[in-house]
């Protein structure tokens, strides 16, 4: 398995594994796709990772991860939310999702973000550093879901907010 930025050819077979990934999500809004596809419109697409096994025609897509800008308390703070993560059903739980947020992790701390925060499982993101803080809001959601990974310096508090690509759902 290879991990690299998505390429033009690689954004429909985007849209149709998040689809796919997120058909059966418990938590799903079905927006998944089209949050990515907004992103990639609106130019906030920061990081956009596939994993892909084989090489040439024989390619296969088996994850993807998306990272975008975020606002705390209406101020861009060089934070980023992670999400959606997709990972093709009867390839998940096989540590395609792991690999693709710590790649998009560690480009974005090389890139010299403050930060990443997203919304999800603790017991799975917790395996990334990831954790809850009543510092950093998301309204209308648990704050144990909502959660933050700080790359070094000051954590900033308030309200957090996705891009608008995010209100599809």
């Amino acid at each position: 398995m290879q991990i690299g930025p998505e390429q033009p050819g690689d954004i429909d077979a985007i849209r149709a594994l998040t689809t796919e990934a997120f058909a059966t999500a418990r938590h799903s809004s079905g927006s998944e796709a089209a949050i990515v596809d907004g992103l990639r419109a609106a130019g906030a697409l920061t990081l956009s990772l596939v994993a892909v096994a084989g090489d040439g025609t024989d390619a296969a897509l088996l994850g993807h991860v998306a990272v975008s800008p975020v606002t705390i308390d209406g101020a861009d703070r060089g934070w980023f939310g992670l999400g959606p993560v997709s990972v093709r059903p009867g390839r998940q739980r096989g540590g395609i999702g792991s690999a693709l947020i710590r790649e998009g992790l560690r480009r974005l701390r090389e890139s010299g973000a403050g930060g990443c925060v997203l919304l999800g499982d603790p017991a799975y993101y917790g395996r990334f550093g990831f954790a809850a803080d009543p510092a950093l809001v998301l309204e209308g959601v648990p704050p144990e879901y909502f959660m933050r990974l700080a790359f070094g310096g000051d954590v900033p508090a308030g309200s957090v907010r996705y891009h608008a690509a995010f209100d599809v759902g």
